[in-house]
C-alpha cells in the first residue's frame, strides 16, 4: 500500500464519527446490526457533502456511461466508508490474507526479498493499507509520503502497531521534504507514494486514461532517476471471501548508462501500462476508486505533456 498523498476529512466522504465510538461499536455489535448502522452513518454524512457527490456523480457517469441515481452515489461513499473501516481493524489487530495476481511476480519477489524501491499506488481498495501491511513484516520499512491532516487517528494507531517500522514524509512541509526524502533515499527501505492525484506533485504528464489524456503525477519516475531505485507499482482490492487481491505492474528498473531521456521514455510506457491496468479494475468495479475530487484534469491540445 502505500503512501498517499491524502486528502482531509473535509475533502473525503464517510462518517466523522468518533473514534473510540467506533473501536468500542465494533467489538460489541454483530455485523448484521452494525453495518446497516454505517450505512446510517454514511448517508448522513453524504447528504451534508455537496461537492463530494458531484464529482462522485461525474465519475460514476464517465464510467456507468449513463446518469447515475443515488443509490449507485451512495454505494460509492458507503464503499469509502468500507475502507476506513477495515483500517481501523487492521489497526486494532486484524490480519488480511493478501493474494498475488498473475502479473505481481516482481512485487511478490520484492517482498520476499527486500530492497531499496519506490512504491507507487492509487487510490484504488486497500491500496492505503499495502504499506502498513509491509511493513508488518519484520524485514521491511517503509517511509510513506503523505499528507498530514488533524483527525489521523487511523494512522497514529497504525504507526503505533507497526512501530518504527513504518516511517512518514509529510508533503505539508515542501520545505522539509525533499532533504526527508534524501534522508530516506541514503537508507535500504522502500519509498512509498500515491500517483492518481495531481496536487502536490512538482511534475505531472497526460497519459491515456478513461477515454481522455488525462494529466497524472510523473514525479516517482524522476525521483528513481535521482535517487537510483527502481519503481514497483500497485493497487490492492478486496475479494468477497475477506482476502485483498494485489495487481502490480512489471518492475521499472535503471539500466546503465542509458541517457536521462530513454529512461523517461520507458517510464511512460511503464506508467501507461499501469494505468491501462488500472482501468480494467475500475471497469470490472468502479467503487473501488476512492475519487471525491475532480476527475484528473484533460490535457489540452495546447498543454505541454509535463510540467
Amino acid at each position: 500500500m502505500t503512501a498517499e498523498t491524502e486528502h482531509s476529512a473535509a475533502r473525503n466522504p464517510g462518517p466523522d464519527w468518533g473514534y473510540a465510538f467506533l473501536r468500542l461499536a465494533d467489538k460489541v455489535l454483530p455485523e448484521w446490526l452494525y453495518r446497516p448502522l454505517r450505512g446510517l452513518g454514511t448517508a448522513i454524512a453524504m447528504a451534508g457533502m455537496r461537492e463530494q457527490r458531484r464529482h462522485s456523480r461525474d465519475y460514476l457517469r464517465l464510467m456507468l456511461g449513463r446518469e447515475p441515481g443515488v443509490r449507485e452515489v451512495f454505494r460509492h461513499f458507503f464503499a469509502f466508508e468500507e475502507s476506513l473501516m477495515l483500517k481501523l481493524r487492521i489497526a486494532n489487530g486484524r490480519h488480511i490474507p493478501c493474494e498475488y495476481t498473475e502479473g505481481a511476480q516482481d512485487f511478490r519477489r520484492w517482498m520476499e526479498g527486500g530492497g531499496p524501491v519506490f512504491l507507487g499506488t492509487m487510490h484504488v481498495g486497500v491500496s492505503d493499507m499495502l504499506g502498513f501491511q509491509i511493513g508488518g513484516r519484520g524485514e521491511h520499512s517503509v517511509y510513506l509520503v503523505r499528507q498530514q491532516v488533524g483527525n489521523s487517528h487511523d494512522t497514529e494507531r497504525l504507526e503505533r502497531r507497526f512501530g518504527g517500522r513504518v516511517k512518514f514524509i509529510w508533503v505539508n512541509r515542501p520545505q522539509d521534504m525533499i532533504f526527508a526524502l534524501k534522508d530516506a533515499a541514503a537508507t535500504p527501505h522502500a519509498i512509498a507514494m500515491q500517483c492518481d492525484r495531481v496536487e502536490h506533485s512538482a511534475r505531472v504528464e497526460a497519459f491515456q486514461f478513461l477515454g481522455a489524456r488525462r494529466l497524472f503525477p510523473f514525479t516517482i519516475y524522476h525521483l528513481a532517476l535521482i535517487f537510483r531505485r527502481p519503481v514497483l507499482l500497485s493497487v490492492g482490492v478486496t475479494k468477497a471471501c475477506g482476502t485483498s487481491e494485489l495487481h502490480a505492474a512489471p518492475v521499472f528498473e535503471l539500466r546503465e548508462g542509458e541517457r536521462r531521456e530513454e529512461a523517461l521514455a520507458r517510464a511512460r510506457v511503464h506508467f501507461q501500462g499501469f494505468l491501462t491496468q488500472v482501468e480494467v479494475l475500475l471497469r470490472r468495479d468502479p467503487y473501488v476508486w476512492y475519487n471525491f475530487t475532480a476527475l484528473n484534469p484533460v490535457a489540452g491540445q495546447d498543454m505541454p505533456s509535463s510540467r
